[in-house]
């Protein structure tokens, strides 16, 4: 029986477990064998001030990653041949005081759709958080596909912020598919979904919000936001992370047939617990998991 070997990384990483191949498509095959946290985590920090809510692609042999840059205010790029050593990081996109909608922006999402690099982005000022889009060629070199948000808090249960999108493209409707958080601007509450033909016009799903936190789940009864969904076989699976109070977060794993509705979660749940070193002692934030062939790795 094959066997792939899972890791994970937080900013930091967890090394390997197994899991058959006929497995995966569970949600417990990302735990089956345990996440096994890096020993010499975090892998980006320190010097270069906070650095959170990353996406990652792999091409060409390189891990490629863009991620929120707190003291810059802006999104940063960097790229690694291993996934642990990372190179100077590069803005990719920055603030924008002008737009009234941009004067800190954060926590992207990057995919590649033919020959375009698509980024959906959180804009925030003024207490409010909204989502934006830009394009680019290489991945480099950023264009904002408007000056306007994409997405405004609109809805009642968004109240001042819609931020945190992660976006597939589905091939079979040709359409652009996201999940974002909304709710409070610093710590959203609840995950909504909405859909687009072109990644500029965006139509909300009517049930939203289609992922609450659990009441009856100390470890996320606060608020669920943050998160990440991966198809799998017939399933979307969704990692996110959920708050049994405002200040501490741990990671999660649900799955749905439709991405939207009957979400099962992992019995094992928080799957990525906060552990007993000064880094991740208090929360551990908004996970990004890749899948590059051999085994499981989560950012």
């Amino acid at each position: 029986m094959k066997n792939a070997a899972l890791s994970l990384l937080l900013l930091g990483l967890l090394l390997p477990g197994t899991v058959a191949a006929d497995e995966r498509d569970r949600p417990d095959a990302q735990t089956a064998s345990g996440w096994v946290k890096y020993e010499k985590n975090p892998v980006l920090g320190g010097s270069l001030g906070t650095c959170f809510d990353v996406a990652v692609l792999r091409e060409a042999g390189k891990y490629r990653m863009w991620f929120s840059w707190r003291p810059k205010q802006s999104i940063a790029r960097t790229e690694s041949d291993d996934g642990l050593t990372w190179s100077e990081p590069v803005i990719a996109l920055g603030p924008n005081a002008r737009s009234g909608w941009e004067e800190d922006v954060n926590r992207p999402i990057v995919l590649k759709q033919g020959d375009t690099y698509h980024m959906w982005y959180t804009g925030q000022a003024k207490g409010k958080s909204w989502i934006g889009y830009a394009t680019s060629a290489d991945g480099k070199t950023w264009k904002r596909q408007s000056d306007k948000p994409v997405l405004s808090p609109e809805q009642a249960w968004e109240k001042r912020s819609v931020m945190c999108p992660h976006v597939l493209y589905d091939e079979k409707d040709k359409l652009f598919r996201m999940w974002y958080s909304a709710g409070e601007q610093f710590e959203p509450n609840a995950i909504g979904n909405a859909t687009s033909p072109d990644g500029l016009r965006w139509t909300r799903h009517d049930k939203n919000p289609v992922f609450r936190p659990d009441p009856k789940a100390t470890w996320e009864k606060d608020r669920v936001t943050g998160c990440q969904v991966v198809r799998q076989g017939d399933w979307y699976v969704m990692f996110y992370i959920g708050f049994r109070d405002q200040h501490t977060a741990q990671i999660g794993l649900a799955r749905s047939r439709d991405g939207v509705t009957n979400w099962q979660r992992h019995a094992a749940n928080p799957i990525i617990r906060l552990g007993p070193g000064q880094w991740d002692a208090h929360s551990c934030y908004k996970p990004f998991a890749l899948f590059d062939g051999k085994r499981w790795l989560l950012w």
